[in-house]
């Protein structure tokens, strides 16, 4: 028995991106790693941006040529306006279309706001917020050309519930979420989708910064009473890029139930 395809595209139910291109920044570690992982899988072509992780950024390459699936690393910084639009061209110079753009470079920079300084307040919403912005104007041409898109913004319920010592942090995140939303109804009549996701605590190299005392005091806050995995926000992410056609403006919270 052949395995089941869709009757418009061909395509097959298990690699439903066949046909497709993901740029994922801030790739190559945490959240992003799983997401390139999750939709290489599902067939898509990947490019995994990194901006200093080059190692764990090689061994993605690796792992995933290992495994027959496409996969290119491109280096760069998407805090810098700059770098952040070069990556577009070299990613469409690589692969010559963009489909799908997963906006997850992120950094913190935790302090008060009493003791916190302009370079942490502006390094945090320069990378979390202002990449996104740099990535996305230079990318929608191109969808728009093909008439398809899927823009996949990585949020926070920090973004929501805000939450202590993170004022740039939850600053930059909810601002991606009013953006999210405005560019759902400027893109919508090109077929453009644009969704968040808002993760709460996640078993990434973030969290494991963060003293063994204090992870304690984090969990009892979780109505579920465990941190999240980074392939469980990637299945999210796969859910509304090979589901979600008719989910737009949407941020979807995966955390445990810690925001409601």
């Amino acid at each position: 028995m052949g395995i089941a395809a869709f009757p418009e595209t061909g395509l097959s139910l298990s690699r439903p991106l066949a046909d497709k291109v993901v740029l994922v920044t801030g790739g190559a570690r945490g959240i992003g790693r799983a997401i390139c992982r999750e939709l290489s899988e599902r067939g898509a072509r990947v490019a995994v941006n990194y901006c200093q992780s080059v190692t764990a950024a090689e061994d993605l390459h690796e792992e995933l040529s290992d495994r027959g699936l496409a996969c290119e690393v491109f280096q760069g910084d998407v805090s810098d306006r700059h770098q952040a639009r070069k990556l577009i061209h070299d990613v469409l110079d690589c692969f010559h279309q963009i489909d799908i753009l997963v906006n997850n470079a992120g950094i913190t920079r935790d302090r008060t706001i009493r003791k916190m300084t302009d370079e942490e307040w502006l390094a945090v919403i320069e990378t979390n917020l202002n990449s996104a912005f740099y990535c996305i104007s230079a990318a929608v041409p191109s969808m728009i050309e093909r008439n398809y898109g899927r823009i996949i913004n990585i949020a926070s319920f920090c973004g929501q519930a805000g939450n202590f010592g993170q004022a740039n942090y939850s600053a930059s995140k909810g601002a991606i979420i009013a953006m999210t939303k405005a560019l759902a109804l400027e893109l919508a009549k090109y077929n453009i989708t644009v969704n968040a996701i808002a993760p709460g605590f996640t078993n990434t190299d973030m969290l494991a910064a963060i003293p063994a005392e204090t992870l304690g005091q984090l969990k009892a806050r979780i109505p579920l009473r465990r941190f999240g995995e980074p392939e469980e926000i990637a299945r999210a992410a796969a859910f509304l890029i090979c589901d979600g056609s008719y989910i737009t403006g949407q941020q979807i919270n995966v955390n445990g139930g810690i925001y409601m």
